[in-house]
């Protein structure tokens, strides 16, 4: 493989989190009075911080979100994927895929370390990734599209960003990988291929990963 290391995004790519994290951030937000559709939650924050939904609400409303709103969201999504999360078909195939050649890889997630450690449990995907592994925007003072976040896990795996491939099914994954130096592969199981611009390849299946990366 031409890689030394595989960054995985977690929400969308590992896991089946977007439709249900989304569909929950639509409702919550329209319930505090700022109508989004399940379509515009993805357009706007899909692959994002939820300090960027802050940000754009405020920047569009010139209202601050309530002072409890991380913990109300987090607690109405994490019961969701209690009942809902699965693995992403493919997921586990890739992985053991990657540890029989030797290939490292690791996680760079826009969620929470909370939100990944409930929904890798749920999943059964906690066994693949030691703490070591897992990289969070709560390490980093800027999350996606900045590139701090890839350019953390890569330092902090101890591999060149050059030498680095981040897989991705955001827009802003995408461009944070890119500004980080990487190459990226796009994820269009859930995301248009037309908004993944710049990617170095995309793929629809994670089985097609191994082949892409060789």
């Amino acid at each position: 493989m031409r890689y030394d290391l595989v960054i995985f995004d977690n929400d969308g790519v590992l896991v089946d989190s977007e439709p249900i994290s989304n569909t929950i951030l639509a409702a919550y937000l329209t319930e505090l009075g700022h109508p989004t559709s399940y379509e515009e939650s993805l357009r706007d924050y899909m692959g994002g911080a939820v300090h960027r939904v802050h940000d754009l609400v405020f920047e569009r409303s010139g209202r601050r979100l309530p002072g409890d709103f991380d913990e109300e969201f987090h607690g109405r999504v994490f019961a969701a994927f209690e009942r809902e999360l699965q693995a992403m078909d493919g997921a586990v195939e890739v992985l053991e895929k990657l540890t029989s050649d030797g290939v490292a890889y690791c996680l760079a997630s826009s969620g929470s370390h909370e939100r990944i450690r409930v929904g890798h449990r749920k999943a059964g995907l906690d066994a693949w990734f030691a703490e070591k592994r897992v990289f969070s925007s709560q390490d980093v003072g800027r999350g996606k599209p900045a590139p701090d976040l890839f350019l953390y896990a890569a330092e902090r795996m101890g591999v060149a960003p050059e030498r680095c491939a981040v897989v991705e099914d955001s827009p802003l994954g995408v461009r944070a990988a890119l500004a980080a130096g990487m190459d990226v592969y796009g994820f269009t199981a859930m995301t248009p291929a037309e908004r993944l611009v710049g990617a170095t390849e995309l793929f629809s299946d994670l089985r097609e990963l191994p082949s892409l990366l060789a």
